[in-house]
């Protein structure tokens, strides 16, 4: 059994950035990633590899090649924070592109319509390399040793000063099947808390009232399902168009552009068909149907794209839950992100986006989170780890 002061589970941005925050302290911890890659919601489709594939070795300095299939934007002029990490890192930013005219599709039977763009104020920014940038440039400064993956935490035992820490090794794992105990002192939770009280048994329970707020707190983009469609060049541009649409007949309701700085053009859209409609469809047929959309919205030269994706969050075991499939897709109200009474109390510490109070469920979230709970770790903690 491997004994560190803290365990992370979770290695999304918040939990990547926890990571990182204990290493400027020099404070040991383990990091535990269910999935075989890192960066949770995080993640691109690459033109030239597969979709599943770890983006860890690319060099996002020298590449401008990816598609965010998650989260695109942040907003520097309101999410300081993140953006001085961005700027830390030597990330490379720019603008979303909106210049030009929108295309909005209003009805079945009438056809789309042109009428004027509008520009996001403050300006929507995203990353050269897409926001996995943001997670390699994380990762590349961490202990690559206290990083490990592809082993699902299934269970937290309370007992005294310590916490055992129960995680079995998914697949994709060499030692598929084999349960690993790790012990600490603290627990950071590094995913959405209603993942955290489906997917972990605790022992002794959590508090009842805090296991329900849990559970009530939707996981941003677990609803969700995302196509993108990659182009030799963003054609519509020519048209004076700036690639976003609304409609109300869909399969996508939100359009945008999602092309690189330079080469490649692309758009991105929103599904907004219920989860329970696109689990019926197979992906053939949904992709059918948004090329269609597309040549609707931006002429015959939108239907032979050359690569295309389809990510549907709420078929990520990682990110979503049952309770997900009937979810709004808003952004839910941070919950409570400790213990405040029971053996629970001072170990155990929610840091996932959703536990942000000021940017819950953003990229800029994930930064808020991580950063309250490793500043808010007791100090006992803290002077056994250093």
């Amino acid at each position: 059994m491997q004994d560190v002061p803290i365990v992370i589970v979770g290695g999304g941005l918040s939990g990547l950035y926890a990571a990182f925050l204990l290493e400027q302290k020099g404070i040991d911890y383990i990091l535990i990633e269910a999935r075989d890659r890192l960066g949770g919601r995080i993640t691109v489709a690459k033109s030239s590899v597969d979709l599943s594939a770890s983006s860890q070795s690319v060099d996002h300095k020298k590449s401008n090649d990816g598609f965010d299939l998650g989260p695109s934007w942040f907003w520097p002029e309101y999410q300081s924070q993140l953006s001085d990490l961005i700027e830390a890192l030597d990330l490379t930013r720019f603008a979303q592109f909106e210049e030009g005219d929108m295309m909005v599709e209003r009805a079945a039977n009438e056809l789309p319509i042109r009428t004027q763009g509008y520009r996001s104020s403050p300006p929507s920014m995203r990353l050269v390399g897409g926001m996995t940038a943001l997670t390699d440039a994380l990762y590349a400064r961490l202990d690559a040793k206290r990083v490990i993956t592809s082993q699902v935490v299934k269970r937290l035992t309370k007992t005294g000063q310590h916490i055992d820490i129960e995680s079995e090794c998914g697949s994709e794992h060499i030692n598929a099947g084999q349960i690993i105990t790790y012990q600490a002192q603290h627990v950071l939770l590094a995913l959405p808390p209603r993942l955290a009280v489906s997917n972990i048994v605790f022992e002794p329970a959590l508090p009842q009232d805090l296991a329900m707020e849990w559970q009530e707190t939707a996981t941003w983009m677990a609803p969700h399902a995302k196509y993108v469609a990659v182009y030799d060049s963003p054609f519509w541009r020519d048209n004076g168009l700036s690639g976003a649409a609304r409609s109300t007949i869909g399969p996508l309701t939100e359009i945008h552009d999602a092309s690189l700085v330079e080469g490649e053009g692309a758009v991105f859209g929103f599904f907004g068909v219920p989860v329970k409609v696109r689990q019926s469809v197979s992906e053939v047929e949904l992709k059918a149907h948004c090329r269609a959309q597309m040549v609707r919205l931006f002429g015959v030269q939108a239907d032979k794209p050359k690569a295309e994706y389809i990510k549907d969050w709420s078929q990520d075991s990682f990110t979503a839950t049952a309770a997900d499939a009937n979810g709004t897709g808003q952004h839910a109200v941070a919950p409570t992100a400790k213990p405040k009474i029971g053996m629970w109390q001072d170990g155990l510490t929610g840091c996932g986006s959703e536990w942000s109070e000021a940017f819950p469920g953003y990229v800029a979230g994930a930064i808020d989170a991580a950063n309250r709970a490793v500043q808010s770790l007791p100090d006992a903690v803290l002077q056994s780890g250093s």
